[in-house]
């Protein structure tokens, strides 16, 4: 069986070689495939082909995909958490440097002059440029995934003190975590202790607007604020207010909007922080690995909007279900199953939200049996979805 993928945003092709020899990338059927792999491309609006049934974003972010409306079309949504983790904590490593001697300013200053005498206004001008050293000043990190946890660890080789707080930290990302780093159980300890503070969170309702006058009232004067994370983490005229009190020095951010354009203590960059070279391979190698894993045995790791589900395929068979979360529901699919008298070799349920996927492995050879089930499948209200995987 041969897959078919449509891409975009031109993905690494390098990266796109972990597909294999069963996928089509961008060919015949790119106009109803069975993938999408993206990076910026905005799918919302977008009018989704019947038979798809993937898409994986190459990169963290997963904001410019309707989550929402793939999960209720039975559309499983990746993303590749990890994959440009250490260009971006490059990135924020170079901005808290940038921000403690202004090399920005500094540059553009010197470039300003002219004459025999560059040198000897040099030295009578650098004093302006002088700045801090980040050795001993705390960095407070909020969000310890990935690229939040790099960026602990590298600050504390730098020689800076690090609070970190993320009440929702895995514990593979944990034991990553230096022991040096102080966790935090409350974001005010880092708004009135940081000198630094860099964030590293999704936007959600709970996270938007999460600097606003209440925080920026809770810190020191002189505080730099990098975010690399999303724009609308921060409300902008609270910001500017803080900018103008003293209490925010450095502002730096990767989201570019006109509002913060050509603002003074305000550094853009034009979202390059995970657009290294290393960093788009590894994003790609990591969405074409997951979306080959998806579409030959139906496994799912690294998805936003159902559960990781990993389960060794050895039956002749594999059923997958997308199918709303309701009572009974497993127990009608293993009557169905039981009534054309197939035997299951190993099943597991499990649910996010108001959806639920399932892998069903089966102990039969009869294609006309596995036909008849799909059939039943399809015919029940509560499922929305289903694959059918032979196992070779």
């Amino acid at each position: 069986m041969v897959f078919s993928v449509r891409t975009f945003n031109n993905i690494n092709q390098v990266g796109l070689k972990e597909l294999g020899n069963k996928f089509q990338i961008d060919g015949d059927h790119a106009n109803n495939p069975d993938a999408f792999i993206i990076r910026s491309e905005n799918l919302h609006g977008f009018d989704f082909p019947e038979n798809l049934k993937a898409i994986a974003r190459a990169g963290a972010g997963t904001n410019n995909i309707p989550i929402e409306e793939a999960t209720e079309k039975g559309i499983v949504v990746f993303n590749t958490p990890g994959a440009n983790a250490n260009a971006v904590k490059e990135a924020v490593i170079a901005s808290i440097l940038l921000s403690a001697r202004d090399y920005i300013g500094a540059t553009a200053w010197a470039n300003t002059l002219s004459g025999d005498d560059v040198p000897k206004q040099v030295e009578a001008g650098k004093k302006q440029f002088a700045g801090t050293e980040i050795s001993g000043k705390t960095l407070g990190v909020i969000g310890l995934g990935a690229i939040g946890a790099r960026i602990a660890n590298d600050a504390r080789r730098l020689g800076m003190n690090v609070l970190g707080y993320d009440p929702y930290v895995s514990v593979e990302t944990a034991w990553t975590i230096s022991s040096h780093v102080k966790r935090v159980d409350d974001l005010k300890e880092i708004f009135t202790n940081a000198d630094y503070i860099t964030v590293h969170v999704p936007l959600t309702d709970k996270t938007r607007g999460l600097f606003n006058s209440d925080s920026f009232g809770q810190m020191k004067k002189g505080t730099t604020l990098i975010n690399f994370a999303r724009g609308e983490l921060v409300v902008n005229a609270d910001l500017f207010e803080a900018i103008e009190a003293g209490v925010i020095k450095k502002y730096i951010t990767d989201f570019g909007t006109e509002e913060v354009l050509n603002k003074e203590n305000i550094i853009v960059f034009p979202h390059v922080g995970g657009s290294t070279e290393e960093a788009e391979l590894n994003c790609a190698i990591a969405a074409g690995q997951t979306i080959r894993r998806f579409m030959e045995t139906g496994e799912i790791i690294n998805s936003v909007n159902f559960p990781n589900m990993k389960q060794f395929l050895d039956a002749p068979y594999r059923i997958t279900l997308i199918n709303k979360n309701v009572p009974n529901i497993v127990a009608s699919i293993t009557t169905a199953v039981s009534e054309l008298e197939i035997n299951i070799d190993n099943i597991i349920n499990r649910s996010k939200g108001n959806y639920a996927y399932t892998l069903l492995d089966l102990d039969e050879s009869d294609e006309t049996k596995i036909a008849k089930l799909v059939e039943k499948f399809k015919a029940t209200d509560a499922i929305t979805k289903v694959r059918v995987i032979k196992h070779k």
